[in-house]
């Protein structure tokens, strides 16, 4: 696909369609089943969940055929074996979020995994001196994070009002400063033993930095991870070079992997390769050359699948296996560059042309809060609307976009923020031109 330019962006629809005749990523819109009650429906909530992969139908029936056929056989003959499943995901989700294999492991929910992961990386006591406990996240981040933060660090007996320390945007500002980010760290200094944050937050679809924010947290001899909720299958991530010291991240939103799929985490080989490292066990985090010994001591291997306690959920996992395909299939860099170019498409359309009083300015009411250059952000564009943000909502679904609400957080009567995420596995140039048309005449009504 050509590279493209903000000033050669056009309004006119036929520019869209030819986006879309020229798009080499466009068969993969096939391969998914689009939850579509209309024709002219726009899927654009692939950040919440994203559709199905028509291939995981036929893996997920081939794995109960083979329980059906094989019974405890089906560990080692199923057609894709169970006793060594997950062996299947190391590389896709390496190639996907720039790690090596032995970084990565597809195990348990997000925040279980980020409750693993802060059991050996968040260590108040490390320094001999009890000093560094502090232990520092964006101020909205998700919930599901902050409750993991909070009652993580209050179950080590400390005060976790005390200890978190939440950093955010400036006054009248919506996203963070990547330099207030490193002051924070840097104020902190020998106090700070870990900082958690988001790869894109999920209200604001900024993007943060990861090596950049990485290098501030080591600098000052703290640990650094990383949400990846809304970042994977989204950026072009290079995990291993950033040395991020975890992260962890879902599979059921861009990753298109079923509700409640199996997630994902990565620990660099640093870490990796420290047998002595704390953390919980299980029997398949066991070195599988002992692991069938049955014997009472823990041997770690030196894996990410350290961190994993029990054998693979395959029914869970067979549509990971069947979306990750289509990842490698396209490439996270063409994907990326498709996802660049729609959403520049699609803030282009909202924002209007500005200074000229044409039908094309920006509607009133409403603000862009993601931030404009292309490397702080990744697919969605969040709208801040100012009054009767619920109605819009609702008038957005009924005019065929499905997007999603969410409370602006400022706790002001009728203002929410609608998210937009056109992703580029399945979603068109003509979807995004459509669905600025949906937002325009929904707000001038």
């Amino acid at each position: 696909m050509a590279t493209l330019t903000a000033a050669d962006l056009s309004h006119d629809r036929d520019f869209a369609r030819a986006l879309d005749a020229q798009d080499d990523l466009a068969a993969f819109r096939t391969r998914f089943a689009l939850p579509l009650k209309r024709p002219d429906d726009i899927y654009f909530v692939g950040n919440s969940l994203g559709p199905m992969p028509l291939a995981a139908r036929d893996l997920v029936t081939d794995e109960l055929d083979d329980w059906a056929r094989l019974g405890v056989a089906g560990h080692l003959g199923a057609r894709r074996p169970w006793y060594s499943y997950h062996e299947q995901l190391r590389g896709p989700l390496a190639r996907l979020v720039g790690a090596l294999e032995h970084e990565v492991v597809a195990m348990n929910s997000l925040t279980a995994n980020l409750h693993f992961l802060l059991t050996t990386f968040y260590r108040p006591d490390a320094d001999g001196h009890g000093r560094r406990t502090k232990l520092l996240i964006e101020k909205g981040a998700f919930p599901s994070d902050t409750y993991a933060v909070m009652t993580h660090v209050a179950a080590r007996g400390l005060d976790a009002n005390a200890e978190v320390v939440e950093i955010a945007p400036r006054a009248g500002e919506w996203t963070l400063r990547e330099e207030d980010i490193e002051r924070t760290i840097a104020d902190l200094g020998d106090t700070l033993a870990l900082a958690l944050l988001p790869g894109v937050q999920y209200r604001t679809g900024q993007a943060l930095d990861l090596a950049r924010l990485t290098r501030a947290a080591h600098a000052v001899g703290a640990r650094c991870g990383w949400d990846l909720a809304h970042a994977a299958g989204n950026l072009a991530l290079s995990l291993h070079d950033s040395n991020a010291d975890f992260a962890a991240w879902c599979s059921y939103k861009y990753l298109n992997s079923g509700p409640g799929a199996v997630a994902g985490a990565f620990i660099h080989e640093r870490h990796v390769r420290d047998t002595t490292l704390p953390r919980h066990a299980g029997w398949w985090g066991n070195d599988p050359k002992t692991r069938f010994r049955m014997e009472d001591r823990f041997v770690p291997t030196q894996h990410a699948d350290a961190w994993s306690l029990s054998n693979p959920p395959i029914l869970a996992a067979a549509p990971l296996i069947a979306s990750l395909a289509e990842f490698d299939a396209a490439g996270i860099a063409r994907l990326r560059a498709k996802s660049t170019l729609m959403t520049a498409l699609l803030e282009f359309r909202l924002r209007g042309i500005e200074g000229q009083k044409t039908e094309l300015q920006k509607p009133e009411g409403l603000e862009i809060i993601t931030p404009h250059a292309s490397h702080a952000r990744g697919a969605q564009l969040s709208l801040l609307i100012a009054k009767d943000s619920q109605a819009r909502y609702e008038a957005f679904k009924a005019a065929g976009l499905a997007c999603d609400h969410r409370e602006s957080g400022r706790g002001i009567a009728g203002e929410g923020i609608i998210r937009l995420a056109p992703a580029p596995l399945f979603n068109t140039f003509d979807e995004v031109w459509r669905a600025a048309e949906i937002v325009r005449n929904a707000m001038r009504a």
